[in-house]
């Protein structure tokens, strides 16, 4: 079957010596750790994703990869260490930019969907917190949902969706607002296996295509593989290996 989400329409800290060319770092986690009552879940991680890839952080329950993802989106404060996006400092253990200001996108394991919202309405939603006027909200909500598969569902609200759906949905609102990162939260772990893996090409075929930076949290290597141009092997709160594929 054709992918359904292809379409071909369409004063601040800095890192030092950070250069901004086509093959620049997007993200620069730098010896980051995090504690927790102290108990260290994650341990002097260093990583670079550069713009444009799509890096799957892949491992056990328990390894650190969702909390890795909670310090990126802001959701968490770093222990010791610091994260940049571009040439930005967005976190370390005296600073904390919110996720409202960091410019990406979230798609999360139970999708997170308004219910009494429509699914336009749900999609809509971050360009009418930015204020985006009415005519322009109407003509990028149409194109994401054209993207996902989803354009003669705008008038349904969640519980009328199947899974799958309500997936797609997320993943609209969440390439809305043209996030200049993407963060996955084991977002298709509550499917089944022949729609996963369904779902999963498309989606990697719709993030080439965006040509967008993207973190994927995952303990399927199936998933990771299909995915991601890199994948980061997570184990005991540190990255134990990084393959490029």
């Amino acid at each position: 079957m054709r992918s359904t989400l292809f379409s071909s329409n369409e004063s601040r800290d800095v890192l030092p010596n950070a250069t901004l060319t086509g093959n620049t770092s997007m993200i620069s986690i730098q010896n980051l750790s995090q504690a927790f009552a102290n108990q260290y879940v994650l341990k002097g991680i260093d990583l670079t994703v550069t713009k444009g890839t799509v890096l799957a952080l892949l491992g056990p329950s328990g390894c650190g990869k969702s909390t890795l993802l909670k310090l990126l989106a802001g959701l968490l404060q770093p222990t010791d260490g610091a994260i940049y996006f571009a040439d930005r400092l967005v976190a370390n253990a005296h600073h904390l930019t919110p996720p409202e200001q960091r410019n990406l996108g979230m798609v999360f394991q139970d999708y997170a969907l308004w219910p009494h919202m429509t699914v336009f309405q749900n999609v809509a939603f971050p360009l009418r917190m930015r204020g985006v006027a009415r005519h322009a909200v109407q003509e990028r909500v149409d194109v994401a949902l054209e993207r996902v598969g989803l354009i003669d569902f705008a008038k349904r609200k969640p519980a009328d969706l199947s899974g799958g759906q309500q997936q797609r949905v997320a993943l609209a609102r969440a390439i809305i607002a043209e996030p200049e990162i993407l963060l996955f939260d084991e977002p298709l772990s509550n499917l089944d296996i022949a729609l996963r893996q369904s779902l999963c090409e498309e989606m990697a075929q719709l993030l080439r295509t965006l040509e967008i930076t993207a973190i994927y949290v995952t303990h399927d290597p199936k998933e990771a593989t299909t995915l991601a141009h890199q994948i980061a092997h997570m184990q005991n709160g540190t990255i134990e290996s990084l393959t490029t594929l």
